[in-house]
Parts: structure tokens; C-alpha cells; sequence
């Protein structure tokens, strides 16, 4: 039996996850001490719970996503609008880095699943579609070379496998990026005036992660959130523009990117040419944003339909199991070296577990519930989704063909 939710309440049934985790943080210390964000700790005991329930009474339930998808676009919209051109230049070299240790990792992510394959007995491409193809390409990608790998490829069910890793990815890749920041921030603290809000942090565990973004300023009043909400919907529209445009000329770049470049493109104009209130680094943007990815990454690990994952036998389980091994050891000793071994270091780290082996949503989840506890990582938050969301996806297709073409 299936029990289909409609969009409104689905949206509504997010809210209170995301309420519920809110209050499990403040109920229990381990939640904080890790940081594990706030909507995966209770998205994922719903989704056991609803796993509970198809198993004991064999009801299926189903939740309308279709308000997740514009929720991300608000959250990345708001990152744009809070990047001026002095930020973008001051993030160029630390973005390039982060780019080539994410390129090596993938080549590394697709050699650990070739050969945990080969090693026990599958068809090596088993192995790339437990690679980069479903955990640095999540669903989206899993799901779009799937039938290539089983139509001209021959491996069977390569549909349902790399839609089964990528659940299984995202899961330990929202577990993953709080317990990387725990081992890297005891190396290299926040700054002085970071660690002096810890202690309203803890006093208050409902913050808003988000905040971390906003400077001092006015209070949020009924005016300056409209006018903030009134700003992003320009930014998704110009967005929306961007991605008809690339489209058009046979480009493919996800739409939520679009949101981002939109967002930066706006920011960096309208303030220059007119003189108006600018929601840039406000509290209202800040709390929209929190809200948005919040909610976002409740309504995701909620739908999780846990008993999908029934499919994985043992050695692909394996194979993923060696492969958070292998991507939470990168963070640890590559990526944090690279990244110049500071506090920024360790946030961008616990976004790079997130993405690695999940989403970028994920990643940036994963980091505002590292600043929530220890501070402000405002250029972690802009180098990270332009790497996993723009420059990634591109080299990602182009690593798989490789991989493709040399296991053939």
C-alpha cells in the first residue's frame, strides 16, 4: 500500500522535522560535540521511522518534493547576494586548490571502487558506478548513466545501483563533515572572536546557522524581508534566464548554480547603480537562507525510502564502506594541508565530506553546523559551492568517460 503526501504538506511535515532536530540538538550534547546538523539528525529518524513502518505494515509513504527544489535556489541565491567582487578576488587562489584536490579525488574515488570491485569478483564498472558516478554525482548523475552503463555496457540493474549508492553516500556524507571539523578545529582553532561566541552558542542552541553570514545591522522588520524576498525572486528569475540561455547553446549547468551567478551578478550591479537598501550580509537574508536549507535538507533525508537500500548486498556495501574511509582519511590529510591548515581549512573540510560522498546541499549543511558552534567561515561558504556545484559536475562527466573508456 502507498500513501502519497501532497506538496503543501510535505512542506509543513518539513518544518516540524526541522523544529524537532532544532530540539534534539538541545536535548542532546553528542548532536552538538559532532555537529551534525540540525535537519539530518531528526530527517533521518523519520526516515527510520517510515522505514519501520513499510517493513512492519507494509505501507509505502511518499512525500511532493517540489517545493525542496525552490528552496535550494533561495539558499544558493542568497550565498550570491552576499559575494562582492573584493570577496570573489580575495577566494581566487583557494579555489583553485580546492579544485585540484576535488579532481584528484574523484580519480581517486573511481580507482578505490574499480578495484574494491575487481578484488571481489564484480564487473569493474560496478566499481564507477560506486565512484564518482552516484557519490561526487549524486542521484542526478547516477540516474542520468545508468541506462548507458547497462544498455551499452551490459551491467545489469545499473540503475537501481547507483541510485541505491547515492542514498546510501548521502546518509554518511551528512554524518561525515561534523566529526572531520572535530578532529581539524583541535589542530587549528577559530579565531579569538569566534570562540568567544561559543558560549552563545551553547546557551542558545535554536541560532540560526545562517547568522554566522550577517553583519550588524538593523533589525529585521516586515519592509526589509519583503524587500530581501523581492531580491531573490530576481535572482531566481535572472537564474532562470542564464540556464534558458546556456541551454540554448547546449550547455548544461545545474539550476541552482545559475541561482548563484545571478545572485553575484546582481550584487555586484544594482548597489553600484542605485543607491537602495542592499539585503547583502542583512539579518533577514540570513534567516531566509537558514530557513531555506534547513527545511531543504529535512524534506531530502525524510523522503529517504530507506528499504530501497535492501538491494545492496554485501560486496557493494563494502565497497561504499571503503570508500568513506578513503574520503574522510582525504579530508583529513590532503585537503586540510592544502587548504593552508587554518580554521577555514577545517570548515571547508567538513563541507568537502559532505559533497564527497552526498550533495553540495549537503556540504553546506554540514558547514553551517560547524560556524553555528565555533564562528564565522564566510569564504568557505563561497569557494565550496562553485567548486562542487559548477567546476565538479563538468570534470566529474569527463573523468567517468575516461574511466569508461579504459575499463572497455
Amino acid at each position: 500500500m502507498q500513501i502519497e503526501i501532497g506538496a503543501f504538506a510535505s512542506f509543513n511535515v518539513a518544518i516540524m522535522v526541522l523544529a524537532a532536530g532544532k530540539l534534539l540538538h538541545r536535548r542532546f550534547q553528542p548532536l552538538r560535540e559532532f555537529n551534525i546538523p540540525e535537519p539530518v539528525a531528526s530527517g533521518l529518524l523519520v526516515s527510520l521511522l517510515l522505514g519501520a513502518v513499510y517493513y512492519l505494515g507494509g505501507l509505502e509513504v511518499g512525500f511532493d518534493l517540489a517545493v525542496r527544489d525552490f528552496l535550494l535556489l533561495y539558499f544558493f541565491a542568497g550565498i550570491g547576494l552576499n559575494a562582492d567582487v573584493r570577496t570573489l578576488r580575495s577566494g581566487g587562489m583557494p579555489l583553485l586548490i580546492l579544485l585540484a584536490a576535488t579532481l584528484v579525488y574523484i580519480v581517486v574515488q573511481n580507482l578505490t571502487g574499480v578495484a574494491m570491485a575487481s578484488l571481489l569478483g564484480l564487473d569493474p564498472l560496478v566499481g564507477l558506478l560506486a565512484g564518482s558516478v552516484s557519490l561526487v554525482g549524486g542521484h542526478g548523475t547516477a540516474i542520468a548513466w545508468g541506462p548507458r552503463f547497462a544498455d551499452l555496457h551490459g551491467v545489469q540493474s545499473a540503475v537501481e545501483i547507483g541510485a541505491a549508492s547515492a542514498t546510501f553516500g548521502l546518509i554518511l556524507s551528512a554524518l561525515m563533515g561534523g566529526p572531520i571539523a572535530r578532529i581539524l578545529i583541535r589542530r587549528a582553532p577559530p579565531p579569538a572572536p569566534s570562540r568567544a561566541s561559543l558560549g552563545n552558542a551553547k546557551r542558545d542552541s535554536l541560532r540560526d546557522p545562517m547568522a554566522e553570514t550577517a553583519q550588524p545591522g538593523p533589525p529585521i522588520t516586515s519592509f526589509r524581508l519583503m524587500a530581501t524576498l523581492f531580491w531573490l525572486n530576481v535572482s531566481l528569475a535572472l537564474g532562470q534566464l542564464i540556464y534558458a540561455s546556456l541551454s540554448y547553446q547546449g550547455r548544461k549547468l545545474p539550476l541552482f548554480v545559475c541561482a548563484l551567478f545571478a545572485g553575484i551578478i546582481l550584487t555586484n550591479t544594482i548597489p553600484r547603480l542605485v543607491r537602495i537598501p542592499w539585503p547583502a550580509h542583512s539579518a533577514a537574508l540570513a534567516v531566509v537562507s537558514d530557513a531555506a536549507l534547513g527545511v531543504f535538507l529535512a524534506m531530502s533525508l525524510m523522503s529517504l525510502q530507506l528499504w530501497t537500500l535492501q538491494g545492496l548486498g554485501g560486496p557493494l556495501l563494502l565497497i561504499l564502506a571503503v570508500q568513506f574511509l578513503m574520503a574522510f582519511g582525504y579530508a583529513l590529510l590532503v585537503v586540510f594541508r592544502v587548504m593552508g591548515r587554518d580554521y577555514q581549512a577545517a570548515v571547508l573540510c567538513a563541507g568537502f565530506g559532505g559533497f564527497s560522498m552526498g550533495a553540495t546541499p549537503t556540504a553546506m549543511a554540514n558547514m553551517a553546523a560547524v560556524t553555528q558552534t565555533y564562528g564565522p567561515a564566510a569564504k568557505a561558504f563561497l569557494i565550496l559551492p562553485l567548486v562542487s556545484g559548477f567546476f565538479v559536475d563538468i570534470s566529474n562527466s569527463l573523468v567517468i568517460q575516461r574511466f569508461i573508456n579504459w575499463l572497455g
